[in-house]
C-alpha cells in the first residue's frame, strides 16, 4: 500500500527590511496577508515582494523567503 503524505505547514522566512527577519510557519493554503498578520503589520502599511516584485496580499505563498516594505507617510 502506498501512503500520500500531504504536507500541510511550511516555513517563510519574511525579512521586514530595516527591521527583524522572522520565520513563520504557515498553512500550505495562506496568503501574504496572513504572513503579515503573523509579524503583527498591515497590508495597509507595507508592500510584500518576492524577487524584488510586489505581490497582491490576497495571493497564496508561492515561496520560502518574503520581503517586506514599509510605506512611508509624511505630510
Amino acid at each position: 500500500m502506498r501512503v500520500a503524505l500531504v504536507r500541510t505547514r511550511m516555513q517563510v522566512t519574511v525579512d521586514v527590511k530595516g527591521e527583524a527577519e522572522t520565520d513563520v510557519e504557515a498553512a500550505t493554503d495562506a496568503t501574504y496577508a496572513d504572513l503579515l498578520d503573523a509579524v503583527d503589520l498591515s497590508p495597509h502599511e507595507v508592500t510584500v515582494l518576492v524577487d524584488g516584485r510586489p505581490v497582491p496580499e490576497d495571493q497564496p505563498v508561492t515561496t520560502e523567503h518574503v520581503t517586506v516594505l514599509r510605506l512611508v507617510k509624511g505630510g
